[in-house]
C-alpha cells in the first residue's frame, strides 16, 4: 500500500475528535475509528486482511494519540531488521558481518532488506517490519519518513540509522564517522606529499557522509591558501564506474592533477582503471587516495591510500544501541555517535612528477 497523505475523516453522527494530550487506550482508539478493538491490533500487527482506509484511518489516530505498545503486549520475534538503500556487495559485507556479530551473541537472527537505491523504504516494508515484529531495525545510509516513524514507535520496534543519508533530526539515534576529518587527513596527506593539483570524485550530493568528505577537501586545500578548483572536482555516485568515467574525465585535461582524492574505495578503483587505460602509473604520475578501507584496498596494485572508516564497528555499536532501546524503552542519552576514521598510507600515494610540483 502507498502512503496516504493524512485526512480527516468524519461521519455524521460521531465528528472527529482533537486528540487529548494523554496517550488513548487501544479500546478508545477502536472507538473513535468506529472499527472493533481486533481490528485495531490486526493494524498494529501488520496484517494484511484490513481494509486500506480502515488502515489509514487507524494509523492516523494511533499517530495523533501517540500511541505505543506496552512492552508487555510487545511480543519480538528473534530478528534484527537491516535495510540498505542498495546493496554494494563489498562495502554492504562489512555492515552486514558487524550486525550478524551482535545478533548472533543475542541469539538473533538478521532479515536483510533493499529499498532498490530510495532513500526511504516504501511502506509496504513498513508493513511488513510491522509484521516480523523485530527487535529493532538497523538501516544503512537510509531515514525514515514521519508515518514510518510513528508505525514503527507504535508497536515499540526501535530504529537506529546507521550513516544517515540526510539529517535524521535530533530524536533518532543514529552512528556516523567522522567524515569530515576524514576527508580533510586524505587531502592534506597529498598536499604534504607536494602535491598542489588535487582533484576529487565525490559521492551523491544529499548524502551527508558525500558533503562532509568533499568539505574536507575543501577545508585542507583552503588552510595551505590553495585555490579549490571547481573544475578539478566530479560528482559521482560512490560506484566503480563512476570512478572510471569522471577519473578519465580528469585524467584527459592537459592540466590534470597529479593527485586524486576519489570519495570511497570503489570509485578509487575505478580511477585505478581509468589510469591504466591513459597510460599513467600510480603513484608515478598520479597519486590516489580512497576512503572506507574495504579489504579489496590491500589487495590491488598498487595497494590503496585510504581513510580508514570503521564500517564493521559502526554496525555492531547500531545493532547493540537498537537492542539496548528495545531492551530499556528510553531514549538513548546520545542520539548522534561519530566514530574515528583514520588514514592509512600505502603505496598509490607518492610525490608528484617533477613537471606537476
Amino acid at each position: 500500500m502507498t502512503p496516504s497523505e493524512p485526512t480527516e475523516t468524519r461521519t455524521e453522527d460521531r465528528p472527529t475528535r482533537r486528540p487529548a494530550a494523554r496517550t488513548a487506550t487501544l479500546a478508545e482508539i477502536a472507538r473513535e475509528a468506529g472499527v472493533s478493538a481486533p481490528t485495531v491490533s490486526k493494524v498494529l500487527n501488520g496484517r494484511a486482511d484490513v481494509a486500506p482506509a480502515t488502515r489509514t484511518r487507524v494509523e492516523e489516530l494511533l499517530r495523533a494519540y501517540g500511541y505505543r505498545r506496552r512492552r508487555a503486549e510487545a511480543t519480538r520475534s528473534p530478528l534484527i531488521d537491516l535495510v540498505f538503500h542498495e546493496l554494494e556487495s563489498a562495502w554492504a559485507m562489512e555492515v552486514i558481518r558487524g550486525v550478524e556479530n551482535v545478533a548472533r551473541d543475542a541469539g538473533l537472527s538478521v532479515v536483510l532488506s533493499e529499498s532498490a537505491g530510495r532513500l526511504t523504504p516504501g511502506r509496504s516494508w513498513a508493513d511488513q517490519v510491522a509484521a516480523r515484529r523485530p527487535h529493532g531495525v538497523v538501516l544503512v545510509l537510509s531515514g525514515l519518513d514521519v508515518s514510518q516513524r510513528a508505525l514503527l514507535t507504535s508497536r515499540s520496534i526501535p530504529f537506529v540509522v546507521m550513516d544517515p543519508a540526510g539529517d535524521p533530526g535530533a530524536d533518532v539515534p543514529s552512528i556516523g564517522a567522522t567524515n569530515w576529518q576524514g576527508g580533510l587527513a586524505a587531502t592534506r596527506h597529498l598536499v604534504e606529499l607536494g602535491h598542489r593539483r588535487i582533484g576529487a570524485i565525490s559521492g551523491p550530493p544529499q548524502m551527508m557522509c558525500s558533503r562532509a568528505r568533499i568539505d574536507g577537501y575543501r577545508a585542507a586545500l583552503e588552510t595551505v591558501g590553495l585555490p579549490v578548483d571547481p573544475e578539478m572536482v566530479r560528482t559521482g555516485d560512490f560506484h566503480h564506474e563512476a570512478g572510471y568515467r569522471l577519473g578519465r574525465e580528469l585524467l584527459a585535461r592537459p592540466d590534470r592533477p597529479t593527485a586524486v582524492f576519489a570519495g570511497n574505495d570503489l570509485q578509487a578503483l575505478g580511477l585505478y582503471e581509468a589510469a591504466r587505460e591513459l597510460g599513467l602509473r600510480i603513484p608515478e604520475d598520479v597519486s590516489v587516495v580512497g576512503f572506507d578501507d574495504l579489504p579489496v584496498a590491500r589487495w590491488v596494485g598498487p595497494p590503496l591510500t585510504t581513510v580508514r572508516q570503521p564500517l564493521t564497528e559502526m554496525a555492531e555499536a547500531a545493532a547493540r544501541l537498537v537492542l539496548e532501546l528495545g531492551r530499556s524503552g528510553d531514549a538513548p542519552a546520545a542520539t548522534r555517535v561519530e566514530l574515528a576514521t583514520s588514514l592509512v598510507v600505502r603505496a598509490s600515494t607518492g610525490a608528484p612528477p617533477l613537471a606537476g610540483r
